[in-house]
């Protein structure tokens, strides 16, 4: 056996036991596995894997960096799969940003929504998926809006004439007991229901993003609608270049 089959027969075996395991957090909860969308963190891995990954059915990848991704996105298609931004996005990269992603998962700031959304503008895009990123832990390391701030910045998205507010986004702290990060989750699915009932998403559900590799299973049991996985899926990133 090739080096190539091994690898993506090693890859096939990894995402039948994630399906699984989303399946059975799921049912755990009383919802369809249909209801979760399955983010595969492609960032750090090579074109090579990523080919392998949509070749076994995988459709949403998420990037962190928007220059990895660009370059990504050159060798593979714009539209072999969803691209989602689910790093911390710099003023500067908005623009490129705009041209290269389905949705992003991690506006911040007013400031970056309205960058967004005149950068749409320029670029005659009507409409571009967006996520809040809520810092509920206040780490100094990560990004994201304080819970305090989290309704004028759902305000100020919602004035934005063609950005889409679908939903919250948090990474949580690390923490070796999966069931300590449960809180976390807990909150954000009541801070999107909150939002949810002054009518912030319109009609339809607002998204979770919340869970990955370590604990995506406890985050669909309080709600996720969105897990990034990337270690479970990948195995360890690879050196960034």
């Amino acid at each position: 056996m090739s080096q190539c089959t091994q690898e993506i027969t090693d890859l096939a075996v990894r995402l039948q036991v994630v399906r699984s395991r989303i399946e059975a957090a799921a049912k755990r909860s009383g919802r369809s596995p249909d209801e979760v969308t399955l983010v595969a963190v492609s960032k750090t891995h090579p074109t090579e894997t990523l080919q392998q990954a949509l070749s076994l059915g995988l459709k949403d990848l998420g990037e962190n960096r928007v220059q990895e991704a660009e370059d990504k996105i050159v060798e593979l298609g714009r539209d072999t799969a969803r691209w989602h931004l689910i790093g911390h996005l710099q003023a500067n990269k908005t623009r490129r940003a705009v041209k290269l992603f389905d949705a992003i998962h991690s506006v911040d700031s007013a400031a970056l929504a309205q960058r967004l959304d005149r950068h749409c503008a320029d670029e005659e895009r009507a409409s571009l998926p967006v996520l809040l990123q809520v810092d509920l832990a206040g780490e100094e390391t990560k990004s994201g809006v304080t819970e305090k701030e989290l309704e004028l910045l759902a305000q100020a998205v919602g004035d934005c004439r063609r950005l889409q507010l679908k939903g919250l986004m948090t990474l949580p702290p690390f923490l070796a007991d999966v069931e300590s990060v449960r809180p976390f989750f807990e909150r954000l699915r009541s801070l999107r229901d909150t939002l949810q009932a002054s009518g912030c998403f319109g009609e339809r559900l607002g998204d979770l993003s919340m869970g990955m590799s370590h604990d995506f299973e406890i985050a669909i049991e309080e709600g996720a609608t969105i897990v990034r996985i990337g270690t479970a899926l990948f195995g360890e990133r690879g050196a960034r270049q």
